[in-house]
């Protein structure tokens, strides 16, 4: 049942097909309607986020460009569009994105029976002001769950560092793992095996948000070459399926390689490329490894 979804609309179903017309953007009939309650008229593409968007062939291109590994300006130059679209289009990637995955996670209601979950470190534009993110996958079925970033203090040789020059640095940590896990919660089933490494902040939230699951926490190892650091030296590695998503997130996103001159300038943007990347890595890429 169609109803009225004008800006000024009434939202009754008094609605009827009312012609339609020809988008060149991307090749197709738009259905038009009318509503007889209110007199407003309006098209199957009113209210969507795609509305009055121009270039939409190239949102799919672009997101397969962005979760591969390809920078916002080399996307534009392949694509032939400006950077300027380039930089908007992110974000409204992003916001289907995250439509999509909240749909993805509606589906997975208390089924997760296997959760990984651990933090991995990035900058924003210098190594003096890095970043955290919390990442979450379910260890079954591959797909990522959540990721969440945020701001953290210099730590290590570059403390004393960054806080002269750039003054004190919140630490966001709590809030991203609070985020993720409330996030998280409803996915994840009573009997679930939930793991993690041996980080000291890490049983608190398990106990708060998941309490009564099994709790397993593991040691760290030395990290490979060939995994970007991420997959450990090991003859067998309990959360695997972790380590090797974090490896994806940081081989597929430019900004997250390590020795890259593509950096992060927004901790806000890097959010929003995550958000396209985690859509792209459980509805597209794994799917097609099945």
């Amino acid at each position: 049942m169609i109803t009225c979804n004008h800006q000024s609309s009434c939202g009754k179903a008094s609605v009827i097909k009312y012609g339609r017309f020809y988008r060149c953007s991307e090749s197709r009939w738009i259905q038009r309607f009318h509503c007889k309650s209110c007199g407003a008229h309006f098209s199957a593409a009113t209210g969507t986020l795609e509305f009055k968007q121009h270039k939409r062939r190239e949102n799919l291109p672009l997101m397969r460009l962005l979760a591969s590994g390809v920078s916002m300006r080399r996307s534009a130059f392949l694509l032939k569009i400006d950077r300027r679209t380039v930089d908007r289009k992110l974000i409204y990637l992003a916001k289907k994105a995250q439509q999509r995955h909240q749909d993805f996670l509606q589906k997975l209601k208390s089924k997760v029976t296997s959760l990984q979950f651990d933090d991995l470190i990035t900058s924003e534009h210098t190594k003096m002001k890095p970043l955290t993110l919390s990442v979450a996958v379910d260890g079954d079925r591959r797909t990522i769950l959540s990721a969440k970033v945020g701001r953290i203090p210099a730590f290590g040789l570059l403390a004393d560092r960054s806080r002269q020059k750039y003054g004190p640095r919140v630490n966001d940590h709590q809030k991203t793992l609070k985020a993720m896990f409330e996030e998280i919660g409803p996915t994840i089933a009573p009997t679930a095996l939930v793991q993690s490494d041996e980080h000291p902040r890490y049983p608190e939230f398990v106990n708060r948000y998941l309490p009564g699951r099994e709790y397993r926490r593991h040691p760290g190892g030395r990290g490979t070459i060939a995994g970007q650091g991420e997959l450990k030296k090991k003859h067998y590695d309990p959360i695997f399926i972790l380590n090797h998503s974090c490896a994806m997130f940081r081989a597929n996103l430019n900004r997250l390689i390590r020795k890259t001159w593509c950096t992060t300038k927004r901790a806000e943007r890097l959010q929003m490329h995550i958000d396209i990347f985690i859509d792209f890595y459980n509805r597209i890429y794994l799917p097609t490894k099945a």
